[in-house]
């Protein structure tokens, strides 16, 4: 079930980065959609959709992946240095 679980959670990112995709690129062929009043508008909002999508992604995989233990020492706190 949790794996269900976060199929989910990572699809929700995987489809606004690919709206944000689909912004830009009818931007960049001059298609304006409704919400947006101008193209430039549109495209800078395609850009937040897609590198907020994108962000969550790497975020989760980066993640899981500390959490298995399979990224490098650098990424892991170190007890023996207190500030």
């Amino acid at each position: 079930m949790g794996r269900v679980i976060a199929l989910f959670l990572i699809l929700i990112p995987i489809v606004g980065a690919g709206y944000g995709i689909k912004l830009m690129r009818d931007a960049f062929f001059l298609v304006e959609l409704f919400p947006y009043p101008t193209l430039w508008i549109q495209f800078f909002a395609g850009l937040l959709f897609f590198l907020i999508g994108l962000g969550l992604m790497a975020g989760f995989i980066f993640h899981r992946d500390k959490k298995r233990g399979k990224v490098a020492e650098t990424f892991f706190k170190k007890d023996d240095q207190q500030l």
